[in-house]
């Protein structure tokens, strides 16, 4: 236990200088050497995806001062730094506001479940397509893959949002034809 503190230490710190928060650190023997995962998270109510050089950014940080101390006592490791998978369970508060605009299966304490667009979340619960769910009847929650994800229900400023602005930009930049294919 006193190898995965250590390293929870100097992981925390790392994601906290790439404006992450550690989500959970996990040190394996295997053979020789440990490996060492970590898996990252944006902060509290932020949306979207973890950005892809911020993690990047948390694992050259947090290598470089695994090397630095004596934390892995001298053993040979391999480092895997990465962000929660869309089948991360929904444990915690923060894990819900990061789920907002988001399909979400709701599994309740009577055993019964509710699924939809989870659009809030209070001090009382979280709001399902218009319902509040009470934490008190919360059991545990997960995110639902959508393939064809409608755009309503997105939060504004994502990713695709900004490849859809780009691929509009790249239409209207482009020379127009008239009806034979010639340029106009």
């Amino acid at each position: 236990m006193a190898v995965t503190d250590a390293v929870r230490g100097l992981a925390s710190d790392a994601a906290g200088a790439a404006g992450l928060v550690l989500e959970d650190v996990a040190v394996q023997s295997a053979g020789r050497r440990r490996i060492v995962r970590v898996v990252v998270d944006l902060p509290d109510d932020a949306v979207g995806g973890v950005p892809m050089d911020a993690v990047a950014e948390v694992s050259q940080v947090l290598s470089q001062r695994l090397d630095d101390s004596d934390a892995m006592g001298g053993a040979p490791y391999v480092l895997e730094v990465t962000s929660p998978g869309v089948d991360r369970p929904l444990t915690e508060r923060r894990h819900w506001l990061r789920a907002r605009g988001r399909l979400v299966r709701v599994t309740l304490r009577d055993g019964g479940t509710q699924t939809g667009r989870l659009t809030e979340v209070t001090d009382d619960g979280v709001v399902v397509d218009g319902r509040t769910v009470v934490w008190e009847d919360v059991a545990r929650g997960r995110v639902e893959v959508e393939f064809n994800r409608p755009d309503a229900g997105e939060p504004a400023g994502g990713a695709d949002d900004e490849i859809d602005d780009e691929i509009d930009d790249e239409i209207d930049d482009e020379d127009e034809f008239d009806e034979e294919g010639g340029r106009s």
